[in-house]
């Protein structure tokens, strides 16, 4: 069966003000689908409405045959959904093996660790080279990959990249959209959420833009490219973001 990612009418709130209003979208199975908003959009809200780590207070979030938004944030992981967070958030005083084991706590059998490990390996041999360093001593973009590694290790369905490019260098940044497309190719779906338009709409194939907790133009994003309302917010007198 295939599993979709399906929120419908969701409005989340903090106090009594709505931060997300009316959210209607889908995450097809095993697509790359993009969420392009500024600061205060409602990004941040989205992702912690999925994971359930903030409640919508109406609507519904689906994933295959699971409500979403009856379920705590360990189940909701228990469901195939992994994130990998803003800013990496690597444990710096914890070998990067240890980060990474942190990402496969839901498997007991150190059989099968062994070899999820050996996965993110294959995907990023510099971090076996470096698997006994404290992750605190590595550059921005090593611990990068460590936390997309951490993210692997759980064997998501679906994987949420939540600003990928966010301090990177632009040479690092082409590579992790390289390493996304590459993680979307070997089946698992991915929900994209940045700021980086360019790089975001060259690797995905849907997506949505928010502004001030609503959803103002969705579509292939192809259509997006030449969306006005994207034009104005991404390629106007400002630039690119």
């Amino acid at each position: 069966m295939s599993e979709n990612l399906t929120i419908e009418h969701v409005y989340t709130a903090y106090d009594q003000a709505d931060v997300l209003s009316n959210i209607s979208l889908t995450v097809a199975s095993g697509s790359i689908t993009c969420i392009l908003g500024s600061n205060g959009a409602g990004k941040t809200t989205l992702i912690r409405s999925i994971l359930g780590l903030t409640r919508p207070r109406m609507g519904s979030i689906r994933f295959g045959n699971h409500r979403l938004e009856q379920l705590a944030t360990h189940s909701i992981v228990g469901c195939g959904i992994g994130c990998v967070p803003e800013g990496r958030r690597v444990f710096s005083r914890m070998t990067v093996e240890e980060n990474l084991r942190t990402g496969g706590y839901l498997t007991r059998a150190e059989t099968k660790i062994r070899e999820r490990l050996e996965q993110v390996y294959e995907v990023f041999p510099a971090l076996k080279e470096r698997a006994r360093q404290l992750a605190g001593t590595m550059s921005g973009g090593e611990q990068a990959m460590v936390s997309i590694g951490r993210g692997l290790m759980m064997r998501p369905k679906l994987l949420i990249f939540d600003e990928p490019s966010l301090g990177l260098s632009p040479l690092f940044v082409q590579e992790n959209f390289e390493i996304i497309s590459r993680i979307n190719a070997s089946g698992i779906t991915v929900l994209l959420v940045e700021q980086n338009v360019n790089q975001t709409l060259a690797i995905a194939q849907q997506g949505y833009v928010l502004a001030q907790g609503r959803i103002i133009a969705q579509g292939s994003t192809e259509v997006l490219a030449r969306d006005p309302e994207v034009q104005r917010a991404y390629f106007g007198a400002g630039g690119s973001r």
